[in-house]
């Protein structure tokens, strides 16, 4: 998810009450909420960002250690800028179980996207995709945003709780939605084309948790569509993907250092070649956020 609604969800459990357990507990909740995104860090570096985003920050080690890492900061500053007539004093137990609070809430909720997750780095790279909510989610948002600014606004740590309790019950309700809706495009597809595919995607689309976004893998090519739950319907666009990944100048590419970090993170791949001075302009792209340009997009010229 984005990083808003990682924010919203440490301070809605701040509000809900966590926060009295140990001076800093609102700070450190929504910092840890936010922590495992410290690999944006590989944006400053010459790497694609999806060969290592959400991988050793989002994975099994991490989840162990940045919470330990995040106690030890707070118990640092706390002891540089000791309390003053504050009433509730540092508890590092309290740090501790927060910071982990904070750093699943974020893991969990990556979880639940396409882009995917690492979620066993570093002992397997093996990419975990939710399909669920779509990266960015204004009815979180809404929810979430409502519930921390009442409950600061009434001093009622109910009214976040709730919030809270509402977005999991959205959440759950995406989770079976998601269910659903691939076995109706898994259904619809073996009648339409009579046979069976590689790997499916029916995945969330911006703003509506009423439409998805369908992608097969037919083998040679791909087919993209649309699933609605308003009437319930599939439908498959008429233009297929092909993935031109037999290419011989596909497999000089490969090996370029851009793609192969590229190939770490892509699902549904798939191959542009361009005819240009001195070679092929060879490209590829992410079916699933195609458009969207770098990082999501890398090319090499093959001589």
């Amino acid at each position: 998810m984005d990083n808003l609604c990682h924010t919203l969800v440490g301070a809605a459990f701040g509000e809900a009450g966590l926060k009295r357990r140990t001076r800093f507990g609102n700070t450190t909740l929504m910092i840890a909420a936010n922590l495992p995104d410290v690999d944006v860090l590989v944006f400053a570096t010459g790497v694609p960002s999806v060969a290592l985003r959400r991988g050793w920050t989002h994975g099994a080690l991490a989840l162990a250690l940045l919470p330990v890492a995040l106690t030890a900061a707070m118990w640092a500053v706390s002891r540089m800028c000791p309390a003053r007539g504050d009433r509730n004093p540092i508890r590092a137990r309290a740090l501790l179980l927060l910071s982990y609070v904070g750093v699943l809430s974020h893991v969990g909720l990556d979880l639940l996207n396409n882009y995917g997750v690492r979620l066993l780095m570093p002992f397997d790279r093996r990419w975990f995709y939710g399909d669920i909510l779509f990266i960015i989610d204004p009815w979180l948002w809404l929810v979430l945003g409502a519930g921390v600014w009442l409950a600061r606004r009434r001093g009622a740590p109910h009214v976040a709780s709730q919030a809270l309790i509402v977005a999991a019950f959205y959440v759950g309700a995406m989770c079976v939605s998601a269910r659903l809706a691939r076995h109706v495009v898994l259904d619809e597809w073996r009648a339409a084309r009579g046979g069976e595919l590689l790997s499916l995607m029916v995945g969330p689309s911006p703003i509506t948790p009423f439409r998805r976004q369908v992608i097969v893998d037919a083998g040679t090519h791909y087919e993209t569509g649309t699933f609605d739950w308003l009437p319930t319907q599939v439908r498959f666009d008429s233009e297929k993907v092909p993935k031109n990944d037999h290419d011989p100048r596909v497999a000089q590419a490969r090996e370029a250092p851009r793609i192969r970090g590229f190939l770490i993170w892509s699902r549904f791949p798939f191959w542009t070649l361009e005819a240009v001075s001195g070679g092929t302009r060879v490209t590829v792209s992410d079916l699933r956020f195609v458009g969207r340009g770098g990082p999501f997009v890398q090319s090499t010229l093959v001589r």
